[in-house]
C-alpha cells in the first residue's frame, strides 16, 4: 500500500509539471553516455553561458539555472558524469566509457514560468529530471517474454544466414557434439554455453547488432552467473529429455532469464518513463556494409516493438509505461559535412517508420533530427582549382589531424548497389579539446532539450 500511496504521489507530481524521467536508448556506439553527459553539461552551464539558442527557456532568459540532485533511487547506480568529464577534458580528449549497466542522474532546473497558473505559487518553478542510462541491446530482449524455448531457439537458427552463419560455426561445432537428452553435465553446458556467448561477441565486433539474450554481451552485475548459461538448441519430438537432462536445465535457465532478467528490468524501469530519446548511428552500418545496415535496421525495429505506447488513466500508469513524446536522433551529425545532414534526417526517418506509424496512432509526439552531443569536427572547405568543395576537418582517435570528405549519405534506405557503386568513408574522430568552464561544444543539442523539456518550463 505504501508503494502504491507513494506511485500515486508521483504521478500528482508529474501532473504538476515538476517532474519527468527521460529513457535513453540506443544500440553500442550510438553515442548514450556522450549525450547524458552533454545534456547536464549544458543545462549546468545555462546561468553563466548563451550556447542553447534553439532552447526556448535559456534562449528568453527564463531558465535562472540548474544543479545536480541526490537521485531518489538508491537501488540504481549514479551516472559517471564527474569521470565523463574528465575524459574529454583530458589531454588528449576522449570519448567518455560506454554504458555497460543501468545508471541514473538528476537535475533540478529552476525556471521563471510563463503559465499563469504556475505564477500563482512564486516568480520561480523548479523541474527535475531523472535522466536514465541503459544499454540498449537489453532492449533486444524483451521478445522473449513472447517465447518459449522452443520458439526462441528456432528464431535464433532462422537468422543465422551470410556472416552471422559463418561467426556461428565454433558454437555449432560444440553444440554438435552436446547431447541435449543425456543427464545434467553443467561443465559441458557452461563450455557450450561460452562458444555462443563469443559468437555474440563476434557478430557485435562485425558490426551485426541483432544480438539475443542482449545481457550475454553487456552481463552488468550478472556477468558469470548461470542464468546466463544457456543457448539455442534444436529440440524436435524426437528428443527425450527427462527431468534432469541437460535440455531441463537450458529451459530452466531460459524460464529463469524470462522472469528474473527480461521480466524484472521491464517492471522496474519502464513504468516511470515519460520521455524518451532513441539515439541512431547510421553512419558505422554505412560504412560495414549492406549486411550491417540491414541487421541494424531489423535491431532497431525489435527495440522500438518492445515498447507500449499510449495515454493511459491513472490505474494503469501505475503498471505499465505512457511515453508522451519520442524523439529519434542521428548521432555523429559531426562525421558528416552539414550539406548531408537532410539526408541523414530522411534515412533515419525511413529507418524507424515502422515504430513511427505504430506511435503516431497512439497520438504521441515524435521528432527526428541530426545532433551531435560533443563535437569532434569543424566543418568548412578545401578549394580544388576553382572550385571549393565540403570537407571536416578534425584529429582521428589515433592523433592523426585530417581533413575529409566522408562521402555522400543516401536520402533513402539503400539497396545492396549502393556498397558496390559508391559506398561511405567513416572516420572516427577523437572530441574537440574544450575549457572545463566552457560548455562542451555541440549540434542541436539545444533543439533536443527543447523537444524533451521545452514544454515543462513554459
Amino acid at each position: 500500500m505504501k508503494q502504491i500511496t507513494q506511485e500515486v504521489n508521483d504521478l500528482i507530481s508529474r501532473s504538476m509539471d515538476s517532474h519527468v524521467r527521460i529513457a535513453v536508448t540506443g544500440l553500442s556506439r550510438a553515442g548514450k553516455t556522450a549525450f547524458i553527459s552533454s545534456l547536464v553539461n549544458q543545462l549546468l552551464h545555462t546561468s553563466t553561458h548563451d550556447s542553447l539558442p534553439l532552447f526556448a527557456a535559456s534562449r528568453d532568459k527564463r531558465l535562472v539555472g540548474a544543479k545536480r540532485e541526490p537521485q531518489t533511487n538508491m537501488m540504481v547506480p549514479r551516472f559517471a558524469y564527474d569521470d565523463a568529464m574528465e575524459h574529454v577534458h583530458s589531454t588528449p580528449p576522449k570519448w567518455p566509457e560506454p554504458t555497460r549497466d543501468v545508471s541514473e542522474i538528476r537535475l533540478a532546473l529552476k525556471y521563471k514560468p510563463k503559465k499563469k497558473t504556475k505564477k500563482l505559487f512564486g516568480s520561480t518553478s523548479t523541474l527535475h529530471i531523472d535522466i536514465i542510462d541503459y544499454p540498449g541491446e537489453w532492449l533486444l530482449d524483451l521478445p522473449l517474454l513472447d517465447m518459449d524455448f522452443e520458439q526462441w531457439s528456432q528464431s535464433q537458427f532462422d537468422a543465422l544466414t551470410g556472416k552471422r552463419r559463418e561467426l556461428a560455426q565454433a558454437w555449432l561445432d560444440k553444440l554438435d557434439n552436446l547431447d541435449i537428452s543425456q543427464p545434467l553435465n553443467e561443465k559441458a553446458i557452461a563450455d557450450v554455453a561460452q562458444s555462443y556467448t563469443e559468437f555474440l561477441y563476434e557478430c557485435k565486433r562485425e558490426g551485426l547488432h541483432w544480438v539475443q539474450p542482449g545481457r550475454f554481451v553487456l552481463p552488468g552485475e550478472l556477468e558469470g552467473a548461470p542464468v546466463l548459461q544457456f543457448f539455442p538448441c534444436r529440440v524436435d519430438d524426437n528428443v527425450k529429455a527427462g527431468k534432469g537432462s541437460n535440455l531441463a536445465m537450458l529451459k530452466a535457465r531460459y524460464n529463469e532469464y524470462q522472469q528474473k532478467v527480461v521480466k524484472a528490468f521491464y517492471k522496474h524501469h519502464f513504468s516511470t518513463f515519460d520521455r524518451q530519446i532513441v539515439l541512431v548511428d547510421c553512419l558505422q552500418p554505412l560504412n560495414a556494409g549492406y549486411e550491417s545496415f540491414q541487421d541494424m535496421r531489423h535491431a532497431l525495429e525489435q527495440i522500438m516493438h518492445s515498447f507500449r505506447y499510449g495515454r493511459s488513466n491513472l490505474l494503469k500508469r501505475l503498471f505499465a509505461p505512457r511515453i508522451d513524446k519520442i524523439l529519434f536522433a542521428a548521432t555523429k551529425a559531426d562525421h558528416v559535412t552539414p550539406e548531408q545532414h537532410p539526408n541523414l534526417v530522411s534515412l533515419l526517418q525511413q529507418m524507424v517508420h515502422p515504430a513511427w506509424q505504430s506511435a503516431s496512432y497512439e497520438n504521441i509526439e515524435m521528432s527526428c533530427i541530426t545532433m551531435a552531443s560533443i563535437q569532434a569536427t569543424q566543418a568548412g572547405f578545401i578549394n580544388k582549382g576553382d572550385q571549393a568543395y565540403p570537407a571536416l576537418q578534425g584529429t582521428t582517435v589515433d592523433e592523426q589531424a585530417l581533413t575529409v570528405f566522408p562521402g555522400e549519405v543516401p536520402k533513402k534506405l539503400p539497396d545492396q548497389a549502393y556498397w558496390q557503386e559508391q559506398g561511405f568513408e567513416f572516420t572516427a574522430f577523437r572530441p574537440r579539446k574544450a575549457s572545463s568552464d566552457e560548455p562542451l561544444p555541440h549540434i542541436r543539442m539545444d533543439k533536443a532539450l527543447e523537444f524533451l523539456i521545452g514544454d515543462k518550463l513554459k
